[in-house]
């Protein structure tokens, strides 16, 4: 199991390094990068906007941008500029559909990284900001110290950052962008819904599926793990090729979960590992998407487990290790039934009382093959 990552090390000067250094203290370890967060004028383009319409793409920074859009890394703006003017200059460029909740005005750029973490609802610590501005580096890094922070002179390079640099490239991975977009069209349906939320849920006609992970599953599998840490119970990382033990393991069950609606797939947004013997079942690994937190199915896959061990008839245990941001999932076992019997070192382990089997949600298909 890989609990800890390479971290990096990140100095803003003449030139932006991102250097691999060898730590034992979690807390040091740097997430992957999931969202750049571009300033515009100097940044993007050189010149200002306001001052001289006719600016030109800096050398490497769209080249740059489709890159990591292919790797699944999204892209966002924090300016100091006029929104409409801008916001026409990046699709001259044929670049503003790179660009998700952009925001374009006059406030903190600090303000400005944070709205787009709550926006994508993902980590500061998963954003790298960039601009050529030293001390709009130092507001934002002052706000969010765990921002990475990119001085634009190395812009195109980002790339070659290894916090840029995903081990895998999924189907997942390169429809990131369009599955966020979805979900604007979602949220923009749901706030002109005038019925309740289970209204607005059960109009959507979500398909749940739940399956044992295939061979061609481990990859996205993999980065489910990397990249989620709101809703992952242990904070557990592990690598292609634990999975694929997990996999062929007849004592494990390694389970996916996809997800769609009328508006599209969401891709595979859950995943599941349970270690079984003749008594009990125990779930090492219980996780989602944070993308779907909002949809009603943060229960699904866990509520299916009880399912199947009261079907089984065995004692259904999971393990939680409580970090800085999962309490979510504390919560959700303890309103499924769960309690705690026992405590392994960081390892709390919780019990299901077997005292009821949770229904599954009406306003959804949920179908659980193999």
């Amino acid at each position: 199991m890989t609990t800890t990552t390479t971290a990096a090390t990140t100095t803003d000067a003449a030139t932006t390094t991102d250097a691999a250094a060898t730590t034992t203290d979690a807390a040091a370890v740097r997430a992957t990068v999931k969202c750049v967060i571009w300033d515009l004028d100097d940044t993007v383009w050189d010149g200002v906007l306001l001052e001289d319409g006719d600016v030109t793409p800096r050398p490497g920074v769209i080249e740059a941008i489709r890159t990591l859009d292919e790797r699944g890394i999204l892209h966002s703006i924090a300016s100091r500029n006029d929104h409409d003017t801008a916001m026409a200059k990046l699709t001259e460029l044929g670049i503003a559909e790179y660009f998700l909740h952009p925001q374009i005005g006059w406030g903190a750029k600090s303000d400005s990284v944070r709205a787009v973490a709550e926006a994508l609802n993902i980590g500061v610590d998963t954003l790298a900001f960039v601009d050529d501005q030293p001390y709009e580096r130092d507001e934002v890094r002052f706000a969010h110290p765990d921002v990475l922070c990119i001085d634009a002179a190395d812009a195109a390079r980002i790339p070659e950052l290894p916090r840029a640099r995903p081990r895998f490239v999924t189907a997942d991975s390169r429809e990131r962008r369009h599955l966020y977009r979805a979900d604007a069209r979602r949220r923009q349906a749901e706030d002109s819904h005038g019925g309740t939320a289970e209204e607005f849920l059960a109009s959507l006609g979500m398909r749940f599926t739940i399956a044992p992970a295939q061979e061609r599953d481990l990859q996205r599998a993999e980065e489910l793990t990397v990249r989620t840490n709101q809703l992952n119970a242990t904070g557990y990382t592990y690598s292609y090729e634990e999975l694929d033990a997990f996999r062929r393991s007849p004592r494990h069950d390694l389970l996916v979960a996809d997800l769609e609606d009328a508006y599209g797939a969401y891709g595979k947004i859950g995943l599941a590992l349970v270690e079984r013997d003749d008594a009990v079942w125990t779930v090492k690994l219980l996780l989602m998407s944070c993308r779907v937190m909002s949809r009603g199915v943060g229960t699904v896959l866990l509520h299916h487990l009880i399912r199947s061990a009261h079907r089984a008839g065995v004692t259904l245990r999971a393990e939680f290790i409580p970090t800085d941001r999962n309490r979510t999932m504390l919560v959700t076992y303890k309103f499924a039934g769960f309690r705690r019997t026992a405590r392994q070192g960081e390892v709390n382990v919780l019990e299901h009382d077997g005292s009821r089997v949770p229904d599954l949600p009406p306003y959804m298909d949920v179908t659980a093959a193999g």
